[in-house]
């Protein structure tokens, strides 16, 4: 009875990793042709989002080597692609939320203090920001690598979706650090939220702009059901060392790829438009 539920639930999870990728991929391909093509990459805006469409596609091309998995039930993956996906899937958490917190915060400052910000809402300074945050997780990937690397080596049989039950102090320092800067960037993400909704509230009652306040709580919405539903259950899940299966939580984790493009557009009333058409947005 145990093996049968068992291969039903891979069943279903091979389903729903496929659905992911069937909608994340071409979302985000055609969000960041977009964003790309008609948006200028002058706008501290949009540089963020192409870094987190980045961030979500290469999470959505690790994918089938999931669903291979839950519909065979066989790993017959090489060590160094067993690596470099496990490594896709824990960077989709930690980019992903950090650039959805950029984004949050350029739309505090635009919205609460658009005069005082023009000098740090530039396109150089979210390059920065974005090639900072790469360049962090790529210092972070090489000590969490390498201790995976030779767990993976001394096993004869591959456990590459069970990376969670490999445990080495390096590995639990980066868990716990993992939740505490989760919790910091939700708590940055709240803020920002209430602050930019008493602002919108007190100070732009226009109705011509009821439209453009809606989208604009509407990003903020999607930010913190995206930190509270896909990024923050697995991290605690590996930090309580919980007996249940992690593999839902980390369908949560993965939807998030198509969430995030749900941003885009509510993000520009022009999104759809030419570049030239979108100066005027936040």
């Amino acid at each position: 009875m145990n093996t049968s539920n068992s291969t039903a639930d891979d069943q279903v999870y091979a389903g729903v990793f496929g659905c992911i990728m069937v909608i994340g991929l071409p979302l985000n391909a055609v969000s960041l042709w977009i964003l790309l093509r008609r948006h200028s990459l002058k706008s501290p805006n949009a540089v963020f989002m192409i870094n987190l469409a980045l961030s979500d596609l290469l999470v959505i091309i690790s994918l089938p080597m999931r669903i291979y998995f839950h519909a065979t039930g066989t790993q017959t993956f090489g060590i160094m692609t067993c690596l470099i996906n496990t490594m896709f899937f824990r960077n989709n958490i930690r980019s992903s939320t950090s650039f959805i917190t950029f984004i949050s915060v350029d739309r505090l400052l635009a919205v609460v203090y658009p005069l005082r910000s023009r000098h740090l809402r530039t396109s150089s300074n979210a390059w920065k920001g974005a090639a900072l945050i790469w360049g962090v997780f790529l210092v972070v990937n090489i000590p969490e690598g390498i201790g995976f690397l030779k767990h993976l080596q001394n096993h004869t049989e591959h456990i590459c979706f069970q990376s969670h039950e490999y445990k080495s102090v390096t590995r639990s320092a980066i868990i716990y650090l993992q939740i505490v800067l989760l919790v910091t960037m939700l708590a940055v993400n709240i803020v920002c939220t209430i602050m930019v909704s008493w602002t919108l509230h007190n100070h732009l009652s226009d109705s011509a702009k009821v439209r453009n306040k809606v989208n604009v709580m509407l990003i903020f919405a999607i930010n913190l059901v995206i930190f509270c539903t896909c990024f923050l259950p697995v991290p605690l899940h590996v930090a309580t060392k919980s007996n249940t299966s992690i593999t839902p939580l980390v369908c949560l984790t993965v939807l998030s790829c198509c969430l995030d493009p749900l941003m885009y557009y509510f993000s520009f009333d022009s999104f759809w438009k030419k570049k030239e058409d979108v100066g005027r947005e936040l």
